[in-house]
């Protein structure tokens, strides 16, 4: 129990003193993460929408990788990304392993499959007669599928924040594209790992709870855009 209150302890003072490192970490983190997931939700809305709206042959094949997409194992992601940025790799000559692109990429894939399934599953929730009374209103097909969008808002910024959470708290594909890199590719959930291995478990108690802290900012800022734009 001791190490408990030794952990947060720490986590206040490293919070309150302005360490550094500490806050170099929380920053890298978000950045890595962040953009992980915005590639995520520009490439995975479109495709969930598409599937969700569309009906062509071989859908369902690619509904089914989807889902599948979304019970993916980290460590294995992060060897099919460590194969693939290999100096003799198909994309060895970009010199991408154990950059923070790297890890941006392997979140990439963790959290992709998520909004376009979240996405999915939200587009086809919406009446099938929306579409037919948009269009019938004069709409253009691009101006359908921003209402579409607009309409199924909700469960889209869930997608968001499920796809951020998987991404922020994952550590077996960033720690092995990344390295764990002090300085450069360090992130919460693998300097929790290198703390732990080295018995520090009260600044890997104090990590872990700033992590905890910064996912619940990051659902407490997505809740409530939620509800402000809950309809009436």
């Amino acid at each position: 129990m001791d190490l408990v209150w030794d952990g947060i302890a720490q986590a206040f003072w490293l919070l309150v003193r302005g360490d550094r490192e500490t806050y170099q970490v929380i920053l890298r983190s978000t950045q890595v993460s962040g953009m992980a997931t915005v590639l995520s939700v520009l490439v995975g809305v479109p495709l969930g929408t598409l599937l969700g709206l569309s009906r062509f042959p071989g859908r369902n094949v690619l509904i089914a990788l989807v889902n599948m997409g979304m019970g993916l194992p980290p460590v294995v992601v992060g060897l099919l990304v460590v194969i693939t940025l290999w100096r003799s790799g198909p994309l060895g000559g970009l010199h991408m392993l154990y950059t923070p692109q790297a890890m941006i990429a392997a979140q990439f894939v963790l959290a992709f499959p998520l909004v376009t399934a979240f996405t999915l599953a939200s587009v086809q929730q919406l009446n099938p007669k929306l579409r037919t009374q948009i269009l019938a209103l004069g709409a253009s097909r691009w101006q359908m599928l921003l209402l579409l969008l607009r309409e199924a808002r909700l469960p889209l910024l869930a997608a968001v924040m499920a796809g951020f959470g998987a991404v922020i708290s994952e550590v077996g594909a960033s720690l092995m594209v990344g390295g764990n890199i002090r300085g450069l590719t360090n992130v919460l959930t693998t300097d929790i790992v290198s703390a732990t291995g080295r018995g520090d478990f009260a600044r890997a108690i104090a990590l872990g709870i700033i992590l905890l802290a910064l996912v619940y900012a990051a659902s407490l800022a997505i809740t409530t855009i939620q509800q402000r734009t809950r309809p009436s």
